[in-house]
């Protein structure tokens, strides 16, 4: 089944212009919980309170405000906001190219796929090509919802993407964080690790084959309350603390050798049987 695309838009540099589509990239899909009054059980409604006044304000009453020094705030109107928009083109003007080993992911908020829109194949591939022979990502300004978005383009299998990025002052430096100094290690402690990353070694990431065990289990528990059943997960076993480095890696290494195929063992599910079942068995035992 073919993506639908979420939008369109136009890649320009110098006098080059490239329709696009936008296609949705990447779907989150955490679970989620809803807030029921435990009486009844019913969805609660929120309410926006005045803690001076002590009263329901109506979203008629709303205005906008932004805190410029502690408990002061700047009011705006939607018309004034809308009026500090910039232009709504959907026009992705690339800025620059820059070689792609010099890109931080630190960088990247998120990724939209873009296909060629009518008239566009031949000069979207030709881009997409190019950057590829040439190990270059566009750096650009993205026009859209009247706000202006940093993007990385990047050539992927054939086509490209859109990386929206964050700014610099959006990003903390990670300088501010304390890192230890000079060690030194043993030759057999170097050696040790090396062995230890080489036998967790694999020849690729493969993504498709790790997945939210959290969004499982509460997928599971969902069906069987929905079911009546009892839900029993097994407790996990508590970890050791291992303080020296050389110990440490000893154990990790010993503990994957030792590690059965197949992984860790999944929660277990119990169905709940009648408790005048379950005496009747403990009596014939």
């Amino acid at each position: 089944m073919a993506a639908r695309s979420t939008g369109s838009g136009t890649i320009s540099f110098g006098l080059v212009s490239i329709p696009i589509k936008l296609f949705t990239a990447t779907s989150p899909q955490n679970v989620s919980f809803n807030q029921l009054h435990k009486k009844c059980g019913s969805r609660l409604k929120q309410q926006l309170i005045c803690p001076v006044d002590n009263e329901v304000v109506p979203r008629t009453d709303i205005v906008k405000g932004y805190e410029y020094t502690k408990e002061r705030y700047v009011q705006f109107s939607d018309e004034e906001l809308k009026k500090l928009e910039a232009e709504r083109t959907d026009r992705l003007d690339i800025v620059e190219f820059v070689p792609a080993d010099t890109v931080d992911f630190i960088y990247i908020e998120k990724t939209v796929y873009l296909g060629p829109d009518k008239g566009g194949d031949r000069a979207y591939k030709l881009l997409s090509e190019a950057m590829t022979r040439m190990g270059r990502v566009a750096v650009g300004r993205y026009g859209t919802r009247g706000k202006e978005q940093l993007v990385l383009l990047r050539p992927y299998k054939g086509g490209l993407v859109m990386h929206h990025v964050f700014y610099a002052d959006e990003v903390r430096s990670f300088d501010d964080v304390d890192r230890p100094g000079e060690v030194e290690f043993k030759p057999v402690e170097a050696e040790l690790a090396d062995k230890l990353i080489e036998q967790l070694s694999s020849d690729a990431f493969k993504p498709d084959q790790y997945h939210d065990e959290y969004r499982d289990r509460v997928l599971a528990a969902v069906e069987q309350k929905a079911a009546g059943q009892e839900i029993s997960v097994a407790p996990e076993a508590p970890q050791a603390q291992i303080i020296d480095l050389f110990e440490a890696l000893k154990r990790s290494l010993s503990a994957e050798k030792e590690k059965p195929e197949g992984g860790d063992a999944k929660p277990e599910v119990k169905k709940a049987g009648p408790k005048r079942d379950s005496k009747k068995k403990e009596a014939a035992g």
